[in-house]
């Protein structure tokens, strides 16, 4: 028997690293990042270092400029809108897929999730809560089975993700949250895809406001 290893780059290295930080907040909206000092800080070259900042640049979550720092960028509420929007209308056809290809066998998945959530608001653990709900969503495009939808929800999250990260603090927040998980699980196995639409679209409405208290919060992290 034969094992794979999978090798990084020292660019993909610096880039997951870096992505996992500013999307969990550990580095800020708005900080400054310096190639010298990440290159030093991983014993490489800056030209990774470089290729990882390029990266996350393409991601919308640096801001690189020519001849000036480069910054964590902040958030910019038209791009989380337009994002919401691209996404709603993705989701909704995703789950209209789930309802008719249901099958009772992804029921235990879809449980073990849930269980998971009410013990994660629980115990107020908003990033166990927030990889939680990632799941939940990619379970609904398996579902579909349209696995290759997960990658595409995934990009548009990116924009409001580090938001909600910031506003999952609220318990009262997570188990709204929870709540819209329950009903548009419960639609899936009623094959009712009109009423779940109905759901999706409560449930991703909450952005707008979770944006603007997060803007009256942290003005600083906004774009003006």
């Amino acid at each position: 028997m034969t094992s794979t290893t999978i090798k990084h780059s020292a660019a993909d290295i610096v880039f997951e690293q870096l992505s996992d930080q500013i999307m969990s907040l550990e580095i800020l909206p708005g900080q400054k990042l310096s190639e010298a000092e990440i290159a030093a800080k991983f014993g490489i070259s800056r030209q990774p270092v470089r290729e990882a900042f390029a990266l996350l640049d393409s991601m919308a979550l640096l801001e690189v400029q020519p001849q000036r720092a480069t910054r964590v960028r902040r958030f910019s509420v038209s791009k989380i809108e337009e994002a919401r929007f691209a996404r709603l209308a993705l989701e909704i056809e995703i789950c209209k897929t789930a309802c008719a290809h249901w099958s009772g066998i992804y029921r235990p998945a879809f449980q073990r999730c849930l269980d998971a959530q009410d013990k994660a608001a629980l115990r107020s653990d908003a990033p166990a809560f927030h990889g939680l709900d990632e799941d939940f969503h990619s379970l609904i495009a398996d579902a579909a089975q349209l696995p290759f939808a997960t990658a595409q929800l995934k990009q548009y999250k990116t924009q409001a993700d580090r938001i909600c990260i910031l506003s999952l603090q609220s318990c009262n927040e997570i188990s709204d949250l929870i709540s819209d998980h329950k009903l548009i699980y419960d639609c899936l196995m009623r094959n009712a895809p009109n009423e779940l639409e109905t759901h999706l679209r409560t449930h991703l409405s909450r952005l707008t406001k979770t944006v603007a208290e997060v803007r009256a919060a942290h003005p600083e992290f906004f774009e003006e």
